[in-house]
């Protein structure tokens, strides 16, 4: 007797494809945050050096945002607010990455990389190899699920970047200074 969890087990490489996606961003999202977390006092200096305002906050909300979220990916769990929390933390990494010159001259690097896997993953949910699934099964999310939380993503990424770093990221040229 085949019961509904083997059928979705069977129906094609799309699920493998996902773990392989989830294990990837999650891992690397998890080890950047927990970097942070055991040697914090560091980062809260290289924000406060960088000119971030109020290091010790913009320093909790990216290793949080970068743990938490890597652990949700890497299990499946609430994968969503996962994606969310990732890909926020990555359009900062990225913008980070670029304001230090013209933006097109480095803009695809690692958060680049990172956070379109998180984006990915936030419009096609974990799969079915995911506690989202065993939990509630859900191995996709509705799609006003995942554009809400792409524009809460957004929204995040930008207010933390004005309210903490105050500057512009994208320039045509480099920044003199």
């Amino acid at each position: 007797m085949t019961t509904e969890f083997d059928a979705h087990l069977s129906t094609s490489g799309r699920n493998f494809g996902l773990l392989t996606l989830r294990l990837a961003v999650g891992a690397t999202m998890l080890q950047a945050g927990l970097k942070k977390l055991f040697d914090f006092s560091t980062v809260v200096e290289n924000m406060e050096q960088s000119g971030w305002r109020m290091p010790q906050l913009a320093a909790t909300l990216v290793t949080a945002a970068e743990a938490l979220g890597g652990l949700g990916l890497l299990l499946g769990l609430l994968t969503p607010l996962a994606a969310m929390a990732v890909l926020a933390a990555m359009i900062d990494a990225w913008a980070v990455n670029v304001a230090a010159a013209a933006f097109w001259s480095d803009p695809f690097n690692m958060p680049f990389l990172l956070g379109f896997g998180a984006l990915a993953l936030l419009f096609t949910g974990a799969g079915v190899f995911s506690l989202d699934e065993r939990f509630w099964g859900r191995g996709s999310w509705p799609r006003l699920v995942s554009v809400t939380l792409l524009v809460v993503a957004v929204a995040a990424a930008v207010v933390t970047w004005v309210a903490l770093n105050g500057t512009n990221p994208l320039h045509l040229t480099t920044p003199a200074g």
